[in-house]
């Protein structure tokens, strides 16, 4: 039996759905070429910074010190502009050779939190080959007269500016903390975004009680953390005419499989990668071919969505209702 893999993802035509996720796989051209070969239908690279790009832009290149002499935040806070692994012009270089050397989709990464001149990035990054752009708007609104519309207002007008600059597709990488996921997800389609990704993972600082310091944490993803991105896909999806990517906790053929049941069109794998090696997506890819024969599927666009709340007639009823018997099972 012949298997169709292939899935249309931000309007390009994917092998499979199977996306390297940004990651710092793509500062190492030979790392991109084994993922290329094992099986990845797209990269994305790791994100370049606002910071970086108001920087280079404000000429306080190896002179920022003190923070009072740059933007609002306290410079001392962010690293070095040399502790960067990209610079501006590195990472359009990095664009260019990654599109000399891979015949998949090249997806670049432009991380912000407020509007500024670092959005005419995006022009530079489709003038360098980027076939698409993942926009992450990583933010804490932590000024308590600062509410939640006008926080989605301004990333919704981040959206339309970065959108209006380019004519490649942009996709939008999510937070989970939106009070009305689905309503801000159909907002940003209607600002101009091809696709969402759910969801970007916050880094939880931890605290030294010994030396009164806040720690920064690094952790991989582990399968647990798919459940969230789950229950999003399937609510959102029926509603969705955007690409929708799930990104975070597929370490198994069993969680893609999931993503892609929910509504998924892409399916972000790095964790996963970093701890097996690039060719660990050739299991994946194989474990994916073995459940759609086992299951009579020809096309990965026959099982889309086939478990998102499309067929529920009241999905809220339907959550409610698990959430009641899930605390009702308890014993004790």
């Amino acid at each position: 039996m012949s298997l169709n893999l292939t899935t249309r993802y931000l309007g390009l035509e994917l092998r499979n759905p199977f996306i390297v996720g940004a990651s710092p796989f793509s500062d190492n051209l030979s790392a991109c070429a084994a993922l290329e070969e094992a099986g990845a239908s797209a990269l994305v690279l790791r994100s370049l910074f606002a910071e970086q790009f108001e920087l280079e832009q404000r000429a306080l290149v190896h002179h920022t010190e003190s923070s009072g002499e740059s933007y609002a935040e306290a410079t001392s806070y962010f690293p070095n502009y040399e502790d960067y692994q990209l610079g501006p012009d590195q990472y359009l270089r990095r664009i260019k050779n990654l599109k000399k050397l891979l015949r998949i989709p090249v997806i670049a990464s432009l991380n912000g939190s407020r509007l500024g001149s670092w959005v005419s990035c995006a022009q530079q990054m489709e003038q360098a080959g980027a076939d698409a752009i993942e926009l992450n708007l990583y933010q804490l609104a932590t000024a308590p007269e600062l509410d939640g519309d006008q926080v989605e207002v301004e990333m919704l007008h981040i959206v339309r500016t970065v959108v209006s600059t380019v004519n490649i597709p942009v996709a939008v990488k999510l937070s989970p903390f939106h009070t009305t996921m689905t309503n801000f997800a159909l907002a940003l389609e209607h600002s101009g975004a091809a696709g969402l990704v759910f969801f970007n993972r916050f880094y939880q600082p931890d605290f030294n009680i010994e030396d009164l310091e806040v720690v920064p944490q690094l952790k991989l993803s582990d399968s647990s953390e798919l459940l969230l991105r789950l229950r999003w896909l399937s609510i959102v999806s029926p509603h969705a005419k955007s690409s929708l990517a799930c990104s975070g906790g597929v370490h198994h053929i069993e969680d893609a499989i999931k993503a892609i049941l929910a509504g998924a069109h892409g399916v972000q794998v790095v964790s996963a990668l970093l701890k097996h090696g690039p060719a660990y997506l050739t299991t994946l890819l194989n474990g994916l071919r073995t459940w759609m024969t086992d299951r009579g599927y020809t096309s990965v666009e026959e099982f889309r969505g086939a478990m998102n709340l499309k067929r529920c007639p009241d999905p809220a009823a339907h959550e409610r209702a698990n959430y009641i018997r899930i605390l009702q099972s308890w014993r004790v």
